[in-house]
């Protein structure tokens, strides 16, 4: 949830929102696939810092069109976890690591077989963070949100890279 609670309350620096609107914000942003943010958590995530304080519900109406605006304490609680996630660096969890472990438990047909699904795979979503940085351009989202999807597909480049020179390993007997 921390990530969560910074993307939260730094949506709200700009101006009170309603729930909806923080939520098409992130969706705007991507934020699912760079973050991810389970969008169904926005709403708990909004009511649960407006109870301890980080927000103020301006404007309470039916079916979710609260209205919340960030507190100071909020806006305390956003620099300093804003300037946390600058300076941790923490691992990514990757799923795809166990199954890095256990790839001597195939056979070197079905290794070599998932590792070319991986690449294709892995082409198609490079492509598609190409695709979705030409798309936000005309909807508005801040220059800057791009990097995130940049930063994205480098990580995937990265492992493209490192699957093709694995899987020559593969064929040639020299891994697993």
């Amino acid at each position: 949830m921390s990530s969560t609670r910074v993307l939260l309350l730094g949506v709200l620096l700009d101006g009170p929102l309603h729930g909806y609107e923080v939520r098409r914000r992130l969706e705007m942003w991507g934020a699912d696939t760079w973050a991810n943010v389970a969008y169904g958590s926005i709403y708990h995530g909004l009511g649960k810092m407006a109870d301890e304080g980080l927000l103020h519900r301006v404007e309470e109406g039916r079916g979710g069109k609260t209205l919340y605006e960030i507190t100071e304490a909020g806006r305390a609680e956003f620099m300093t976890r804003l300037m946390s996630h600058w300076w941790e660096i923490k691992p990514i969890v990757d799923p795809f690591q166990v199954a890095l472990t256990f790839m001597d438990r195939l056979s070197p047909t079905d290794l070599i077989g998932a590792m070319e699904a991986r690449a294709v795979q892995l082409r198609a979503a490079i492509g598609m963070f190409g695709r979705a940085i030409e798309a936000k351009r005309g909807h508005g989202a801040p220059r800057h949100i791009d990097e995130t999807l940049r930063l994205n597909a480098a990580q995937l480049e990265a492992q493209l890279d490192w699957i093709g020179s694995a899987l020559e390993r593969v064929r040639n007997g020299e891994l697993p």
